[in-house]
């Protein structure tokens, strides 16, 4: 009796071209950047700060445009910059933000901004 085998072929991954894993800390990183922004109104003031003039914002100019509360776009600033997207300056009363390197890489790698 005849069996038709099929050649054994060695050594050949059916995954070849995956990249290389992210680390886990990398992995929770970017997780904590995805987790920050899959709030609209963070995607939007993200976006203010970076578009900001002066290349920074004040919090008190923010609050008008994304008609919230201080405290409430307070709120949203913190998470953000908990995230590392944002950077924060305290001067006299108010904070003042600028977008971070991690920001500026979500901005355009992955918003398209």
């Amino acid at each position: 009796m005849k069996t038709d085998l099929l050649p054994v072929v060695e050594n050949v991954s059916c995954c070849s071209d995956l990249p290389t894993a992210l680390s886990s800390a990398d992995a929770e990183a970017k997780a904590a950047r995805f987790k920050a922004l899959a709030d609209p109104t963070r995607v939007q003031l993200l976006h203010l700060v970076a578009g900001a003039g002066r290349d920074e914002a004040c919090v008190c100019d923010l609050t008008d445009t994304v008609k919230l509360s201080q405290p409430t776009v307070s709120h949203h600033l913190r998470i953000l910059v908990d995230a590392g997207l944002l950077t924060r300056e305290r001067r006299g009363t108010w904070a003042w933000y600028r977008v971070a390197d991690a920001g500026q890489r979500v901005l355009k790698a992955d918003l398209g901004f």
